[in-house]
């Protein structure tokens, strides 16, 4: 066998083989196709290697994914550090205390006269929480100061829904600075960038309501509500930081689904010209207990749910069309599951593992903004026992 390898300069190749592979090995194999060499490497293979490259590795790939996202977020206590922890000032009140009472007990003075106060937000498209937050804030409020884009984040037209229905915020035509900007509609940018163009506008139009240094800026979303009695804590108190987050409960969808008390982002600032700037990030390590209401998706209708999906800055969670089907997000508000089907965001794996699945029904409807009870048959679909939406 060997001297006729020799003698013929090819390559050996044994008698038991089959022609086609005696072809491949053979002084013919350069005529062979690339379909027939794959063929006679396949008939090599036992039955658990082809198990694995038809039925595993394909399960394997199509579960990364289908379930890519929930892999990085329950992965993310391995690729990213939690945030410095904020340094908590306890929150004390009653409503029989006085205010020298309650400034004393948080370590703080006690003013002559209260600081005026500006609220100011961006708006798109939450009519019944921007009441929400205007009633409950009322009283202690100087100046609204509301911007509105003909632009959602994502770069979506829409109208300018507030100028609409301005009719029924009568109450604070007399303190309301209204304005509205348009949008870049730049397809394919990154929604933040649209985010921070309206939020330098907002820095603009904040300087024709009037406000001056020493005033105070309330800088958060139109969901994340103040409760009342803290904003006047705020105004009338001397020697509180200069900056200061507020620490609210975290709600989805209405307050029967209380997530935690974790929410921050909120915060009150001293406003000083030419330093602050109206952000939606960590500007200070002091944060305020207790501090109101973060009701996140908190809508009426279906189509408002589907709308702030595909409008907001995150509008890339929406990985599959039929996360927007109306049933549903219907099944999900009921449920208190996530709209998405993440992972909770958390920083390390007991938390995630703790808040894994549904969040848990309450039936408190004790501490809310007031104006939710007052008006309770409007606003039912915000309380407990009533998670189904219109439309």
């Amino acid at each position: 066998m060997w001297w006729m390898m020799n003698e013929t300069g090819g390559n050996y190749c044994s008698k038991k083989s089959d022609d086609l592979c005696s072809n491949v090995c053979g002084q013919e194999s350069s005529q062979v196709t690339g379909m027939s060499r794959i063929r006679c490497i396949l008939r090599g293979l036992d039955v658990k290697t082809y198990i694995f490259l038809f039925a595993i590795i394909p399960m394997c790939t199509l579960g990364v994914y289908i379930h890519g996202q929930k892999i990085s977020y329950f992965l993310r206590p391995l690729w990213e550090k939690p945030p410095k922890p904020f340094h908590v000032i306890p929150h004390y009140y009653h409503e029989n205390l006085s205010m020298e009472n309650l400034c004393k007990l948080h370590g703080w003075g006690v003013r002559e006269f209260p600081r005026r106060v500006y609220d100011a937000v961006l708006f798109s498209n939450e009519i019944e929480i921007l009441t929400l937050r205007w009633r409950e804030l009322y009283p202690y409020i100087t100046e609204f100061v509301l911007l509105e884009s003909n632009s959602t984040f994502s770069g979506l037209p829409k109208p300018f829904v507030f100028n609409s229905n301005r009719a029924q915020f009568k109450f604070v035509e007399p303190r309301l600075t209204y304005g509205t900007i348009g949008g870049r509609f730049k397809k394919g940018e990154n929604p933040f960038i649209e985010e921070a163009y309206q939020r330098v506008a907002l820095d603009q139009l904040l300087k024709i309501a009037g406000i001056t240094d020493d005033d105070l800026l309330i800088m958060s979303d139109v969901d994340e509500i103040p409760s009342a009695h803290t904003i006047n804590l705020l105004r009338w108190c001397d020697q509180v930081p200069s900056i200061i987050h507020l620490q609210l409960k975290n709600y989805l969808y209405s307050f029967e689904f209380l997530l935690d008390e974790k929410s921050w982002r909120a915060s009150v600032h001293r406003y000083k010209s030419g330093k602050t700037r109206y952000a939606h990030y960590r500007q200070s390590d002091d944060i305020l207990a207790d501090s109101g209401w973060h009701c996140s998706f908190c809508f009426r209708r279906i189509s408002d749910f589907i709308f702030k999906m595909k409008a907001y800055s995150h509008n890339d969670r929406v990985r599959f069309s039929h996360y927007l089907s109306p049933d549903r997000i219907q099944k999900v508000i009921c449920k208190g599951a996530d709209l998405f089907d993440m992972l909770p965001e958390e920083y390390t794996f007991k938390e995630i593992i703790g808040k894994m699945g549904p969040i848990p029904h309450s039936y408190s409807a004790v501490h809310l903004p007031s104006f939710i009870l007052e008006n309770a048959n409007e606003y039912k679909f915000l309380l407990p026992g009533n998670c189904m939406r219109e439309g």
